[in-house]
C-alpha cells in the first residue's frame, strides 16, 4: 500500500445535502490525502455518490465546508472543481453520441491552431491516452457505436487528460473486464504513487482490498466509520455498511428438467454473432458469459426484437415465434431488462411509479385511461420487495441512486409477468445486500417456472445462479458447462482471456 503523509489535499467538515425536506447526506467529514486511494463504501442510497458530487461541484452543499490545501473554497460547478484539480468519473458514462471518441475525451478543450481544430493533435493525444489505458479503440470512432465499457474508458481518459490531483471514481469498474480492471488498478497505483488523491466508490470487496488504503463507510446518509484496509476485514466493513449481518449468498438448488420454453436455432447477425443455438427450460436459468465484444448483449437485443437477425429461428413453447419488435416479443411473454438503464431502461425525469408502470400500460389501463391507483399500489409492493430506497413513489427517478434506478427497471419488467426473462447486467451498480435480494428474487422466479437468460459482468453471480453456462467468444458459442462442471478458471479460459487476469477472476462484460 501507499504511504500517506502530509496535510490533506482536501477536507470536508459538516458537509450536508438536502433535497426539499429529505436529507441525503448529513455532517460528513472526510480527508483526502496525497498518495492515498480512499474508498467510499455504503449501500445504494447511503450517500457516497452524493458526497463525491458535492466535492466535484455537481451539487451545492446545504451546509458544511470544503477546504482545498487548507483553504476554504466554494465550488459552484464542475468547471470550478476542475480548476481546483478535481475530476469525477461518474457511474453512468456521459458521452455525446455523435462525436468521436477523441472529441468526447477532450470535449470543451479541443486543441486549436489558427482558429481551427487541430485534428492531428487531437487524435494523436487521444490515442496516447487510450494506449496508456490499454484500450484498443479508434479515436475517430463515433461514441454511439461504443459499448458501456468503452464509453466508461473515455470518461477515464478525459479525467486523466486534466492532470487532476484529486480523482473521484464512482463505480468505474462496474463495466470493465478483468483485464481492464487490472490495468486500471495499475494506473491508479501509479497515479497514487505520483501524489494523486484517489477516491474509489465500489461494491466489490476484492477490489477494495486489493487497491485501497483506507475506507469511509456511510449508512443512511451518515458516516458511521472509517477503517484502514490493512486493519479490517470484508465482514467488518459489511456490518458497518448495513448495520447487521449479511445473509448467506444465494445458490441455485436442483436443476429443472422438461421441455424447453425458449429455443434458439442457428441465429446469426454478422458480424455481431453467428449460428447461435441454445434452449432454456421452464424454470431454468442459463448464464451467458463472454468478454467485451463477444456479442452477448446483441443476442439479447435480437431475441427481444430490437434488432433483426439475418438467419435462424426462435421457438416459444415449441412453436415458431415471429419477433420483429419488442411488442412482438412481449406478446410471446418475453421481457428484457437492458444493460444501459439510463438510455434504454428508464425515463429519468418522470416519477418512480410511472417508470415502473411503463411496460404494463395495456394491463393497467381501461378504455385508454391509466388506472393510477392500481399502478401506485403495484409499484409500492415492488418498492418493498426490492428494497428500493426512495422518499416516495412520486419521486422523479433521476433523484434515486444508480442502484435504486436499476431496481425500478427490474420492477418495470417483472410487472409485465413474463414467462421468459432476459436479464442484461441485472445487478450492475447494486450494493451487496441488494444484490443478494435480487439473486433471491431471480431464483424465486425460476422456481415458479420462469425461463431466464442471465447476462452478467459478475462471474461469481453467473456461477452461483446458472443451471447451465454458455460461453461466447467472437460472436460464437464455444463451450457449454453444467453447473457441476463450471469453475471460474474453466469459464475464463473458454472465454479467451489469456492476459491481465487477477489471481481470482472478478468479472466479465458483454
Amino acid at each position: 500500500m501507499n504511504g500517506i503523509n502530509g496535510a490533506p489535499l482536501l477536507r470536508t467538515t459538516g458537509l450536508s445535502k438536502s433535497f426539499g425536506a429529505v436529507t441525503v447526506l448529513e455532517d460528513a467529514g472526510v480527508e483526502l490525502r496525497a498518495g492515498e486511494i480512499h474508498a467510499f463504501l455504503g449501500e445504494n442510497g447511503a450517500g457516497k455518490s452524493t458526497l463525491a458530487k458535492l466535492i466535484a461541484g455537481i451539487y451545492r452543499p446545504s451546509a458544511g465546508q470544503i477546504e482545498r490545501n487548507g483553504r476554504p473554497v466554494t465550488i459552484h460547478n464542475p468547471r470550478e472543481a476542475t480548476e481546483l484539480g478535481i475530476a469525477l468519473i461518474p457511474q453512468e458514462p456521459r458521452t455525446f453520441p455523435d462525436l468521436s471518441a477523441a472529441e468526447n475525451i477532450f470535449v470543451g478543450r479541443l486543441p486549436m491552431r489558427s482558429g481551427l481544430v487541430d485534428w492531428k493533435s487531437l487524435y494523436g493525444r487521444a490515442e496516447e491516452l487510450l494506449h496508456e489505458l490499454g484500450v484498443a479503440l479508434d479515436p475517430r470512432q463515433p461514441a454511439r457505436s461504443l459499448s458501456v465499457a468503452d464509453r466508461q474508458m473515455l470518461e477515464l481518459a478525459g479525467a486523466l487528460s486534466l492532470n487532476a490531483e484529486i480523482l473521484l471514481l464512482d463505480e468505474t469498474t462496474a463495466s470493465l473486464t478483468p483485464g481492464e480492471v487490472s490495468r486500471l488498478e495499475v494506473i491508479l497505483r501509479r497515479l497514487s504513487a505520483a501524489g494523486k488523491s484517489i477516491v474509489f466508490i465500489g461494491h466489490r470487496m476484492e477490489e477494495i482490498f486489493s487497491l485501497c488504503d483506507r475506507a469511509t463507510i456511510l449508512r443512511d446518509g451518515k458516516i458511521v466509520g472509517e477503517r484502514m484496509i490493512s486493519e479490517t476485514s470484508p465482514e467488518d466493513l459489511l456490518r458497518l455498511m448495513v448495520g447487521r449481518e449479511i445473509g448467506e449468498k444465494v445458490v441455485r438448488g436442483s436443476v429443472p428438467t422438461g421441455k424447453p420454453l425458449l429455443e434458439v436455432k442457428g441465429l446469426s447477425q454478422p458480424p455481431l454473432f453467428h449460428d447461435i443455438s441454445f434452449s432454456i427450460r421452464r424454470g431454468e436459468i442459463v448464464g451467458l458469459a463472454g468478454l467485451v465484444g463477444a456479442g452477448r448483449t446483441e443476442i439479447a437485443c435480437a431475441l427481444f426484437g430490437l434488432s433483426q437477425p439475418t438467419a435462424g429461428t426462435i421457438l416459444v413453447d415449441g412453436k415458431p415465434a415471429e419477433i420483429r419488435s419488442p411488442r412482438d416479443a412481449m406478446g410471446y411473454g418475453m421481457a428484457l431488462a437492458p444493460e444501459d438503464r439510463q438510455k434504454q431502461g428508464a425515463f429519468l425525469p418522470i416519477s418512480l411509479w410511472e417508470n415502473a408502470s411503463l411496460s404494463s400500460l395495456p394491463r393497467l389501463s381501461r378504455r385508454g385511461w391509466l388506472k393510477d391507483s392500481v399502478s401506485r399500489t403495484l409499484t409500492t409492493e415492488w418498492v418493498k420487495r426490492l428494497s428500493v430506497r426512495c422518499r416516495e413513489i412520486e419521486q422523479p427517478l433521476h433523484e434515486l441512486s444508480g442502484g435504486n434506478q436499476q431496481k425500478v427497471v427490474l420492477a418495470k419488467w417483472l410487472e409485465t409477468q413474463p414467462k421468459i426473462l432476459l436479464l442484461d447486467e441485472p445487478t450492475r451498480g447494486i450494493d451487496v445486500h441488494a444484490k443478494t435480494e435480487v439473486h433471491r428474487l431471480i431464483c424465486e422466479l425460476a422456481d415458479a417456472g420462469m425461463a431466464t437468460l442471465l447476462i452478467s459482468s459478475d462471474l461469481p453471480e453467473i456461477l452461483a445462479l446458472s443451471d447451465r453456462i454458455l460461453v461466447l467468444r467472437s460472436g460464437r458459442i464455444v463451450r457449454e458447462f453444467d453447473r457441476s462442471e463450471a469453475t471460474p478458471e474453466a469459464v475464463i479460459a473458454a472465454a479467451g482471456v489469456s492476459t491481465g487476469l487477477p489471481d481470482k477472476p472478478r468479472s466479465m462484460v458483454a
